[in-house]
């Protein structure tokens, strides 16, 4: 493993801090990859897995690559259908706050997330996904979404894509985020329609219907990160320059960005999915390590908010 950037050691952390420690369903963990990271992630208490899927292949995986699964709880499954609507079963039942994709693809544990016993996982949001990533030349963590859910996401969902970025910012203890909405140009303009939505998004913050945030846009990519550029082209804001949340204007900007940040520029990149009941860790076998073990601790670390939020609201509720 490749020495872990402070931002993610210090998640990691947090994470095993945690009392109780908090339980992760792994859905059909059966190649290396996602065996050997949930195995990981509890060997340094970062949760505790519940290993959904045919058990023979997940005991013959852990003997061919040495993975000790004494004291792990394997729900055995017939195959990978099974195993995605098992694994979300587990967390509507209660038996588990995180949920993490092992080697199947994601669209069949997405469907399972929507679709088990009627609703799933749902919530009244819009699930999408964000990369937190540590990148070498930038001073603090970048938050990027949407990268790999809402493929062309229209105004009502990307108010969705926004406030799942920055109800995580906070949960994770790093603060009201500054958030840019990214186009090509930073002028509103009819003929380029993501500008037309950032305007749009900036004025809905403004109503309230975005909360925790500070956000601008539309910002070209330059003048979202650099205060330089933001200098030099006159704009004036608590965004410019020194974004921490970007937003991209579709899932292919998004990715692209994401990608060349981590194979160009050595960033590391964990990332999850929000917006359903609890947060799901999406690692790739692409993925470093570190980035693997980053996602489950951010998610661990989220899960633990958003349960201690639930139970506050639910106390004022009883009131």
């Amino acid at each position: 493993m490749s020495q872990i950037p402070a931002s993610f050691a210090q998640l990691i952390e947090r994470a095993q801090q945690q009392e109780p420690r908090r339980v992760c369903a792994v859905a059909h963990p059966c190649d290396e990859v996602s065996l050997g990271c949930a195995l990981e992630a509890a060997k340094l208490g970062l949760f505790t897995p519940i290993l959904v899927g045919p058990k023979v292949r997940i005991e013959a995986v852990a003997a061919e690559h040495g993975y000790d699964l004494d004291g792990i709880q394997i729900i055995n499954t017939a195959h990978s259908h099974e195993s995605a609507e098992t694994a979300v079963l587990q967390v509507l039942r209660g038996n588990a706050q995180l949920l993490m994709k092992g080697s199947l693809h994601t669209d069949e544990l997405m469907h399972a997330v929507m679709t088990v016993e009627g609703k799933g996982l749902r919530t009244e949001r819009r699930v999408s996904h964000v990369f937190i990533t540590d990148v070498p030349s930038y001073d603090e963590l970048l938050f990027i979404t949407d990268a790999a859910i809402n493929i062309v996401p229209n105004l009502t969902t990307k108010v969705d894509i926004v406030q799942n970025a920055a109800d995580l910012h906070v949960g994770l203890g790093l603060g009201i985020p500054r958030v840019a909405i990214l186009s090509a140009v930073e002028s509103v303009t009819e003929k380029i329609p993501s500008t037309l939505e950032a305007a749009a998004l900036c004025k809905m913050a403004d109503r309230g219907q975005i909360t925790d945030v500070i956000i601008d846009g539309p910002l070209a990519m330059d003048n979202a990160i650099s205060l330089e550029a933001a200098r030099i082209k006159g704009i004036k804001s608590e965004v410019a320059g020194r974004a921490q949340i970007l937003v991209a204007p579709d899932l292919e900007a998004g990715n692209m960005l994401a990608k060349n940040l981590t194979f160009l520029s050595g960033a590391e990149a964990a990332g999850i999915v929000l917006g359903a009941r609890v947060p799901i860790i999406l690692t790739s076998r692409a993925d470093s390590a570190t980035a693997r073990l980053a996602s489950c601790a951010v998610a661990a670390v989220y899960a633990d908010a958003l349960m201690k939020k639930n139970a506050i609201l639910a106390a004022a509720a009883g009131e």
